[in-house]
């Protein structure tokens, strides 16, 4: 079968350890190529992970006529940049979550890929594991009851690291962009619609450039439900989504990132009885690269719409906003 061929801008830990691995074990992809600018730094990681090629400059990988798609794990300043700039050279684009600093970022980028006739994509690569799918059809089946809310958590703790690109603020650092909008774009996703309003409360420390490195937040949707999550740089490790439905819920006990078998399973309970679905392990970043693969070549559409993108940062964009102005924000879809 012919190969998605794709090109890596940045050797970011995330693209290193999960997503070119990733890529590797899809169906549909080849990574041909990876671009740092630091030449050696992009050589020394095309030896190690079996890359064909490795340029000094991002210019020079987006010029490659062998390739068809690039994956962007730069930091979050730099997502619209060079998205622009990958869809004017032709190529698909997989983008690392969140999709930019603000929402009219994330159109600019989306008009710019469509203008140019290439396909666009967040890296929410949680959200193409099957047991999501699974969640769905079990909260439509019924069984438990009408969802009543949703309760969502990331965190994890590294406040030494201060020359992390989380911990600067005009970089699109700070814990909502890196795992708060988990949660959020899971509840999204699990109720099927767009929410009203939002009110957070959020850390921001001096330390680290005063970016919101804990926030707490309620998500108001339609239909009497809202999302209770938190989300933090400086805090124990978690990693759960709940679904509390009126008869029962749902309990994801690692519910983005699942690297065994024991963290894919999940829980239903309702009533006394509880059981576990077992989900076979799959690896979320080849799901997801085939997802766009096949877009690509026109033999599905894309999964996740680009809209999507769009609507998770205005969401995002309302949370930050609500934390630093200590009030309530409605939101207008």
């Amino acid at each position: 079968m012919t190969k998605l061929r794709w090109g890596i801008l940045g050797c970011a830990k995330i693209a290193m350890r999960a997503c070119i691995p990733g890529i590797a074990q899809s169906e549909t992809g080849v990574v041909t190529a990876i671009a740092s600018r630091d030449l050696q730094k992009s050589q020394e990681a095309a030896a190690s992970l079996n890359i064909p090629k490795a340029y000094g400059s991002y210019e020079e990988l987006l010029a490659d006529p062998d390739i068809d798609a690039v994956y962007i794990p730069l930091p979050n300043h730099l997502h619209k940049p060079w998205t622009i700039r990958a869809a004017q050279a032709g190529k698909h684009v997989l983008c690392e979550k969140p999709a930019a600093l603000t929402a009219a970022e994330t159109e600019e980028m989306v008009s710019a890929c469509e203008e140019n006739g290439v396909l666009f994509a967040e890296a929410f690569m949680y959200r193409h594991h099957p047991r999501y799918a699974r969640v769905q059809e079990i909260i439509a089946s019924g069984e438990i009851g009408d969802i009543r809310g949703i309760h969502g958590t990331f965190t994890f703790s590294n406040p030494d690291d201060h020359a992390n690109v989380r911990y600067k603020r005009e970089w699109g650092g700070g814990s909502l962009y890196d795992v708060g909008c988990y949660p959020i774009s899971a509840a999204r996703l699990l109720l099927g619609r767009e929410p009203e309003a939002v009110t957070t409360h959020a850390f921001f420390s001096p330390e680290h450039d005063n970016v919101d490195m804990m926030m707490s937040g309620l998500v108001e949707f339609s239909g009497n439900v809202a999302l209770t999550f938190d989300c933090g740089m400086w805090a124990a490790f978690r990693n759960r989504l709940e679904i509390l439905g009126s008869k029962g819920r749902i309990v994801l006990p690692s519910a983005f990132v699942t690297p065994t078998q024991e963290t894919t399973d999940f829980q239903v309970i309702v009533g006394a009885d509880e059981r576990t679905e077992s989900v076979t392990l799959l690896n979320q970043y080849a799901l997801q690269a085939d997802d766009l693969a096949y877009a690509a070549w026109g033999r599905k559409s894309l999964r996740f719409a680009p809209q999507d993108a769009i609507a998770n940062m205005k969401v995002l964009d309302a949370c930050l906003k609500s934390a630093e102005e200590r009030a309530r924000i409605v939101l207008s879809h």
